[in-house]
């Protein structure tokens, strides 16, 4: 649902990288967007701008330092090794390190600070403390510090934090998180919210649903479809008829933005999604349409259904409305045209090889 380990860090090359990978790899090489001129709107808005985005390697957290410094952000990045990039600049911390992420807040004073660091997406990483620290205690860091410089905290939280609970899923509703991730994102986001209403600090946590899009961890569904289009054999599926959000990663990334520039309450909580439910199966169907999978191939059914799925109702967006204004999202199939088109069109997009790519 949200962002994401490998070796070393990309350097966010402009020039982009060459590669000959296939299979699998194929999908997780090309993650950032086309390149060319952002548009007007969006050049004035972070002109000049001191941001640091945190998960900046990861899937979400690449497409957004990616569209800030095409936006003329003065873009700084926390990562975990060295790397010399081509444009932002590059903090090596580790942020499983109490302080570490306060101590560069206090030295940068960022005017935004854009968390995405989490833990948990990968279904290896099973570490209990490590997701408590990186995924509620990190926040709460963040906010203490830009409490005191000045600030604003754009963090992104989870559908999961909902967990079970089904109906109207509104910000100010019930919540049931079940998952150690849900569960410790949830904590974050009420954290973040008492905070930031006790010291009147700027922060926000987007709520995001089923994003999708290049860049996604190998183990999510687009990209074993991906995967599966470049060979043979029946496609191991659930029954397919949960329901999702389903938000293409670039627009996703276009509202976070303007959620950024809005006239939040301190500590708001905003679901970022398109109040469109899609079920999976139909979701599978058009990724197999475009990828050129035979229907015959999908073996719906094979397997069980995820323990963490919900049954609700559309998402309630009417706060994102109101903060937002007229929001594009776009349908399922435009998302997976615009997902297909790139992967094909590789060789004009920025990127880095796989053993170059970190999750936090």
């Amino acid at each position: 649902m949200a962002a994401q380990e490998a070796s070393a860090v990309c350097s966010f090359d402009s020039r982009g990288c060459e590669f000959r990978s296939v299979g699998a790899c194929r999908y997780r090489r090309y993650f950032a967007p086309r390149r060319g001129q952002p548009r007007a709107a969006d050049r004035g808005s972070a002109r000049r701008e001191r941001v640091l985005v945190t998960g900046a390697t990861g899937f979400i957290g690449r497409w957004t330092a990616r569209a800030l410094a095409q936006a003329g952000a003065d873009l700084h990045v926390v990562v975990r090794r060295e790397t010399s990039p081509s444009f932002g600049v590059s903090h090596r911390r580790d942020l499983a390190r109490p302080g570490e992420l306060a101590e560069l807040i206090k030295t940068l004073k960022p005017s935004k600070v854009f968390n995405l660091c989490v833990y948990g997406v990968d279904r290896r990483e099973r570490d209990e403390n490590l997701a408590w620290r990186l995924n509620r205690d990190l926040v709460l860091e963040a906010g203490r510090a830009l409490a005191d410089t000045g600030g604003r905290l754009i963090h992104v939280g989870s559908a999961l934090e909902y967990g079970e609970v089904g109906g109207d899923l509104r910000e100010t509703g019930p919540v049931n998180a079940t998952t150690l991730y849900g569960r410790s994102k949830l904590e974050a986001s009420l954290g973040l919210r008492d905070l930031a209403r006790e010291k009147g600090l700027q922060a926000v946590t987007a709520r995001m649903f089923s994003v999708y899009g290049p860049g996604e961890h190998p183990g999510r569904l687009l990209p074993s479809l991906v995967s599966a289009s470049e060979g043979v054999g029946v496609v191991p599926l659930s029954e397919g008829l949960q329901k999702r959000d389903f938000t293409y990663v670039e627009d996703v990334v276009e509202n976070l933005l303007k959620l950024s520039r809005a006239s939040f309450e301190p500590g708001e909580i905003v679901n970022l999604a398109s109040g469109r439910l899609t079920t999976v199966r139909d979701f599978v169907c058009e990724s197999a349409k475009q990828l050129g999978i035979g229907r015959e191939r999908l073996a719906f059914g094979s397997v069980p259904v995820r323990g963490e799925e919900m049954a609700h109702d559309p998402i309630n967006i009417d706060r994102q409305r109101a903060l937002l204004g007229p929001v594009t999202w776009d349908s399922v199939a435009g998302g997976l045209r615009r997902t297909v088109a790139r992967l094909a069109d590789g060789s004009r997009l920025a990127g880095c090889p796989i053993e170059q790519l970190e999750h936090r």
